[in-house]
């Protein structure tokens, strides 16, 4: 199993966000030294939800600090973005980065229609931009010269240069979380970024992508790598005491809650409205916040006697930190580790009634290997 960190780098308020930024690439640089093997960059714009808004310009900062650690995106918002532009751009990151890029790629924000709106698009159509946009992207760095007639470009490229230093291009990862879309990039033989689900569900994900690929026709050998890249979001916070990670959790929750409501509420057009299938207790408006917090009980907390298990990380200051773990090797356990209620306080039953599992580091091997 390999770990790596997913940024959630939230930013209170324009006066903030200097520091914000800078601290998000302190961190950036300290996976490297504590050992993890990636970090994960996101995209949100215009409110904060991610400081540095756009992840390619942070993350060319984050390569020219670091050497090992490979650097991914979780994910870019492919129907916001020019496919020749962003060829462009990525193809020199992974040229400055020296070939450590992972390119995790998704249609956008299911919650945030102000995004889209900033940029002059609605969502209805962006499943479509997504699977041009990513067309061109691939066939960008594949083909010269490039001609493409299609419903949102009409373009003629001589040639993309530079090329990536990755060949033929840097992996490209999948966010993916209904049944059918698991399994149709199992057929296509591509990697997969699980969303935070409930432990007991991850298996039949798994199941589901592994029957996928026993469809795709992919030799074995790549098969099995495939499965062994799958990765996993799990939220693991860490502190000096169960009290203080707690305590500080609860604080770090509300906060963003409130403030994701607040943006959501302010500025996404009355014509919007999420998915049914979308809406649960943390994002839906009409559930109180303490409710709402049982659905980030996806989460471990880890008192400081675990930390010699490596590769694990301190988190000090709200904002988000969060876990990517590609799939384990061996069963881990889906019993919740948290202790029981105390009447003083009352977060720890909050975390409970989340009704997701725990899963304790001690628990996890961790299995190195570069992806392909």
């Amino acid at each position: 199993m390999r770990f790596g960190w997913l940024t959630l780098g939230h930013s209170p308020s324009a006066d903030a966000d200097h520091a914000a930024i800078h601290e998000q690439v302190a961190q950036a640089c300290f996976a490297e030294t504590a050992g993890f093997d990636g970090i994960w960059l996101t995209e949100h714009n215009f409110t904060g939800e991610s400081v540095y808004c756009d992840p390619i310009p942070f993350a060319s900062v984050v390569a020219a600090r670091t050497s090992r650690i490979r650097i991914g995106f979780a994910v870019i918002q492919l129907a916001l973005r020019h496919p020749i532009r962003l060829a462009t751009q990525l193809a020199l990151l992974d040229n400055l980065s020296d070939g450590r890029l992972d390119i995790g790629v998704g249609h956008g924000t299911n919650y945030n229609e102000y995004e889209f709106v900033g940029y002059g698009l609605r969502s209805h159509d962006s499943r479509e931009r997504m699977e041009e946009t990513l067309d061109v992207l691939v066939r960008a760095w594949t083909e010269a010269p490039l001609v493409h007639h299609g419903k949102f470009y009409d373009l003629s490229v001589p040639a993309l240069r530079p090329r990536p230093r990755q060949r033929p291009h840097p992996p490209i990862w999948r966010a993916v979380s209904s049944a059918g879309s698991v399994r149709e990039c199992g057929r296509l033989g591509v990697p997969i970024l699980l969303p935070r689900l409930p432990i007991a569900r991850l298996p039949e994900r798994l199941a589901l992508y592994d029957a996928g690929l026993a469809e795709s026709g992919l030799d074995p050998a790549i098969q099995r790598q495939r499965r062994e890249q799958a990765a996993v979001w799990r939220w693991v916070y860490v502190a000096e005491s169960q009290r203080q990670a707690e305590t500080e959790l609860a604080a770090t929750l509300l906060e963003t809650r409130r403030h994701m409501l607040h943006d959501r509420a302010s500025y996404n057009p009355p014509d919007f409205t999420v998915e049914a299938s979308r809406v649960n207790p943390w994002n839906d408006p009409s559930v109180s916040h303490e409710d709402g917090r049982l659905a980030r009980g996806r989460c471990a907390l880890l008192p400081r006697a675990l930390r010699p298990v490596r590769p694990a990380g301190s988190r000090r200051r709200a904002g988000g930190r969060a876990a990517r773990r590609r799939r384990p090797s061996r069963a881990v356990s889906d019993e919740p580790r948290l202790p029981a209620a105390r009447a003083d306080h009352g977060v720890d039953a909050t975390l409970r009634r989340g009704g997701d599992s725990s899963f304790s580091v001690r628990q996890a091997g961790v299995r190195r290997g570069r992806p392909a």
